[in-house]
């Protein structure tokens, strides 16, 4: 699937879209993922992410090292 979050693993959900007559029709609820470049200076390089709003405020709350660590650990080639 190419609509994930590689550090929380966010993925889409499914949903009614409701009408003011209340008919019910089938949609889907897309996490907001960005596709950004992080500079890892541990490495000396850069790291692409493709990443929710969510999963970039930890990684500014936490530092990009330890969230690389732990997606390694996972098993996530990055």
């Amino acid at each position: 699937m190419a609509r994930v979050c590689q550090l929380t693993g966010k993925v889409p959900v499914g949903g009614h879209k409701v009408s003011h007559s209340n008919i019910k029709t089938k949609r889907r609820f897309l996490p907001n993922l960005q596709t950004k470049r992080f500079f890892l200076a541990e490495e000396d390089k850069w790291v692409t992410l493709k990443l929710s709003t969510e999963a970039i405020r930890t990684i500014n709350k936490r530092g990009l090292y330890s969230v690389v660590k732990e997606l390694r650990a996972k098993g996530e080639h990055i």
